[in-house]
């Protein structure tokens, strides 16, 4: 099904962290097929694979690397849209070096890009940001204390970043996904009480796909959410409230 136009970010630029895989890689996509020049930052970008045809350029990026940060944007002529879509977890988040990383990629970096990235977004028409927070904001983890932090602080981000740029015209949301098939979730197919326990709570009884998270972004990007700042939006099939 067609949702947008399919030239509604025609002439426009995107700038997706985390780009290069996951719900980052499908965002990237997404902005390309409708007509955006993208810049897909992240790991292992030479190993990123993307439709042929589209205006994709990955490039690897470390984005806890404040130097490549400020040497890539300000080699970027114009921005429209900023995703932070990078992001990581760990088994170890109960060791404090661990927890120092997790909070340095999921949430340092996300402050860092966006204030970085704002001055070329405030030249666009129609600038916006969108962040990624995560269900673990509201409910907690005991096996990730710090990604569970670290989204709790992104949805404070948020908001802190919608008051200060509103004056420039940018808006700041983020999109909060449920249980979405990607590479990540793997290994909680490979433990069948874990992922059983997770389907029997989902009301729509299935995960989401990336390709869902990507179209509630374009929406968040778009002219139709011209008014929107400093929203969250849950995309997780009801999981958050069964």
């Amino acid at each position: 099904m067609e949702t947008f136009n399919s030239t509604i970010f025609k002439n426009k630029v995107a700038v997706v962290t985390g780009g290069t895989s996951g719900i980052g890689q499908a965002v990237a996509i997404a902005f390309a097929k409708k007509g955006a020049k993208v810049w897909a930052l992240g790991l292992q970008a030479d190993r990123a694979i993307y439709p042929i045809g589209l205006d994709i350029e990955a490039v690897e990026m470390d984005v806890t690397n404040r130097t490549a940060v400020d040497h890539f944007f300000a080699q970027l002529d114009r921005l429209d849209t900023l995703f932070n879509g990078a992001g990581m977890g760990s088994i170890a988040e109960h060791e404090i070096e661990t927890y120092k990383k997790v909070l340095d990629v999921n949430l340092t970096s996300v402050f860092y890009i966006s204030e970085v990235a704002s001055k070329a977004l405030a030249k666009s028409d129609n600038p916006s940001i969108i962040n990624v927070s995560s269900l673990y904001a509201q409910f907690g983890s005991a096996l990730a204390p710090a990604y569970s932090c670290s989204k709790g602080a992104i949805d404070q981000l948020t908001f802190s970043h919608a008051l200060s740029f509103a004056q420039a015209n940018i808006r700041v949301n983020a999109v909060a996904p449920g249980w979405i098939d990607t590479p990540l979730i793997q290994t909680l197919k490979d433990m069948p009480d874990v992922y059983n326990g997770i389907m029997q709570r989902s009301p729509m009884q299935r995960l989401g796909q990336p390709e869902e998270i990507a179209n509630v972004v374009l929406f968040l990007a778009s002219d139709a959410a011209s008014f929107i700042n400093g929203a969250i939006i849950k995309v997780d099939g009801a999981y958050s409230i069964f």
